[in-house]
């Protein structure tokens, strides 16, 4: 889109050039002192217009160590400059209108020649406006409505110009004076508009409804709690938008980045020209006291696992029961410190939390291979299994040896009719048996009815 506003401007400002030319020209032939006079209004208006292209042009470079916003923002100076250079213009035509309308009548008197100058600057103004209108409906830009209202002054005073060479052939010699003191209210009121809504975005002033959209499409995003806060600001044709979501504390990383990314996605639907940055933050209000005890717990350094997390309330207090993994290299004492330092931590994140008890135990990596399968060991496990008159049938046993690691997998089935926690029972009796006649064992019992 810049690049097509520069190109316009290029056209504009060759337009305008001419029209100067020709009007001084004609306007020197011709006597003409309102022509002159018109002609160095659009010498002004081509350096102003000068003035936009430039700011459109340095809008185009991409962002860079010292602008990581881009250049947007300069195609807004451009425009604030041609919205003042507007103003000082019409302020320029109000005080020389009243002026003149003081004053004695002129007496030098144009002719053919003024009119043929301003009848050609009136058809390069209306090719102008005719341009820039088109362009501004099909790519906007501040810089081109500058100099949309640069063609529209223009074709004004240059209507004027002729007007008041009409005039005053038939000897009304203060018409003129009187429409350019309106066209001047006009512009300065134009003009002021311009000023106002470049300063605007200058100034990082952002529509509070389109912060409003953005946090109604976040919040509308599956997964999302909340959306506070969101800092946006426009530069040049692009709104940057810094979002953050509130995602419920037991969200996974994976997930929350999933996500992010559908936020993301949604603000980009409804904005296209959106550039959008999410953060997201833990939100622990709606969260079950289980998982938050998990997620304190399991990012205790020396902490290699956590399950079995319970809480209960008893008296009006409330407790907790977690079960933690950690290094079976290490001793008693160093894993006594994990589990204080976890203790500590749920205490202080959960002051409702009266007292936890930590059940702590040796953490094993089981590899993913395994190379030999070991007949003399599945033989001592169906002997142990054999004592024990509830296992109704033993099924598949399989120890998988690794390196100084055996995993072991039982398939045996119980009374159909037994509770399930006596069947608990006996499946953490027998694996404490196993792991006492087998070291470095890693068992895994799956009961069965029968």
């Amino acid at each position: 889109m810049f690049v097509q506003r520069t190109r316009v401007l290029q056209i504009s400002l060759l337009a305008i050039l001419s029209a100067f030319l020709v009007e001084l020209i004609f306007g020197l032939i011709s006597n003409s002192l309102a022509l002159i006079t018109d002609s160095i209004h659009a010498l002004l208006d081509s350096v102003v217009t000068l003035v936009l292209l430039l700011a459109a042009r340095w809008a185009i470079k991409p962002p860079d160590a010292e602008h990581t916003y881009g250049h947007g923002k300069i195609e807004s100076l451009g425009g604030l400059i041609g919205g003042i250079a507007i103003f000082l213009i019409a302020c320029f035509f109000i005080y020389e209108s009243i002026n003149r309308l003081q004053s004695p009548p002129p007496s030098i008197l144009p002719g053919l020649f003024a009119l043929i100058g301003g009848a050609y600057t009136i058809g390069i103004d209306f090719f102008r406006i005719i341009l820039l209108r088109r362009s501004i409906k099909k790519i906007g830009g501040a810089t081109l409505k500058a100099d949309f209202y640069h063609a529209f002054m223009d074709l004004g005073s240059t209507l004027v110009a002729i007007v008041g060479i009409l005039l005053v052939s038939y000897g009304l010699y203060f018409g003129d004076f009187v429409a350019a003191l309106i066209l001047g209210g006009l512009l300065a009121v134009l003009s002021i508009k311009l000023i106002y809504k470049t300063a605007l975005d200058l100034t990082d002033v952002i529509s509070p409804e389109l912060v409003k959209n953005v946090r109604e499409i976040s919040t509308s995003t599956e997964g999302v709690i909340n959306a506070e806060p969101i800092l946006m600001r426009k530069s040049g044709d692009t709104i940057f938008a810094d979002v953050t979501i509130s995602l419920r504390g037991d969200t996974s990383f994976d997930k929350a980045h999933e996500i992010s990314d559908s936020v993301e996605k949604n603000i980009k639907s409804q904005i296209p020209n959106a550039s959008t940055t999410i953060h997201f933050e833990p939100n622990w209000e709606d969260v079950p006291l289980d998982a938050k005890i998990l997620d304190i717990a399991k990012n205790v350094d020396g902490v290699k696992g956590v399950h079995n997390v319970s809480t209960h309330k008893t008296k009006g207090k409330i407790y907790s029961n977690l079960h933690v993994m950690v290094d079976r290299e290490i001793n008693l004492s160093s894993a006594h410190k994990i589990s204080e330092i976890i203790e500590d931590k749920i205490k202080e994140q959960i002051p409702d939390i009266s007292h936890s008890t930590i059940h702590l135990e040796p953490f094993v990596t089981v590899p993913k291979k395994f190379n030999i399968e070991d007949v003399e060991t599945e033989a001592k496990i169906k002997a142990i299994l054999d004592k024990y008159p509830d296992i109704k049938k033993i099924g598949r046993i399989v120890s998988l040896k690794f390196e100084n690691i055996l995993k072991i997998d039982i398939d045996c089935s119980f009374d159909k009719n037994l509770s399930i926690e006596k069947v608990h029972d006996l499946t953490s009796e027998i694996e404490q048996i196993i792991r006492t006649e087998i070291d470095n064992s890693v068992i895994t019992i799956h009961p069965e009815p029968y």
